[in-house]
């Protein structure tokens, strides 16, 4: 009698702990020491050339010491950091670009959907991804058939005849 209350037991300590939704990526600091994240460097504080002419404070904004990784990324790479400001016009040498890129329209709520779609496929393929026995990125496992095997890919182009640059060898 004892054991089929015990197997009861862990069966619904399994299915209550399947329930959880904690996504795909199960991210978690592996200990109890510092979080190396938390600690930024800034840029160094320079004095302004005249001090009677002074910025205006922007409250909740950025300063100008706060580091900013994408804009120092780009400019690294040789861009502009005013390709970040969102309400920056199309620069005109990415018209060509653009126009080819919209030339059969571009929806309004391609996000939407996307996100929408997206859902409905990690639903799909996640129903047994919430239970767990062990702390596992289940990621990969979800979108593994829509992942691109970039050696595979580069032969096909190959064989219809698209140049490719040359590429490392497949790992085997």
């Amino acid at each position: 009698m004892r054991l089929p209350r015990s197997i009861f037991a862990v069966t619904l300590a399994f299915a209550a702990a399947g329930c959880s939704n904690i996504g795909l990526r199960h991210l978690e600091a592996p200990g109890p020491g510092p979080d190396e994240f938390s600690v930024l460097p800034v840029k160094p504080l320079t004095q302004p050339k005249d001090y009677k002419f002074l910025p205006a404070p922007t409250p909740g904004g950025a300063n100008l010491t706060d580091p900013n990784p994408k804009a120092d990324a780009i400019v690294a790479l040789g861009g502009s950091e005013a390709a970040l400001n969102a309400n920056a016009a199309i620069p005109s040498s990415d018209s060509a670009l653009v126009t080819a890129s919209s030339r059969y329209g571009v929806p309004s709520n391609t996000r939407q959907v996307v996100d929408s779609e997206d859902a409905k496929f990690r639903k799909k393929q996640g129903r047994l991804t919430r239970l767990r026995l062990f702390k596992v990125d289940r990621y990969s496992q979800v979108y593994r058939r829509e992942a691109l095997d970039a050696n595979q890919q580069n032969e096909a182009a190959r064989r219809a005849g698209i140049e490719t640059p040359s590429a490392p060898p497949a790992n085997e």
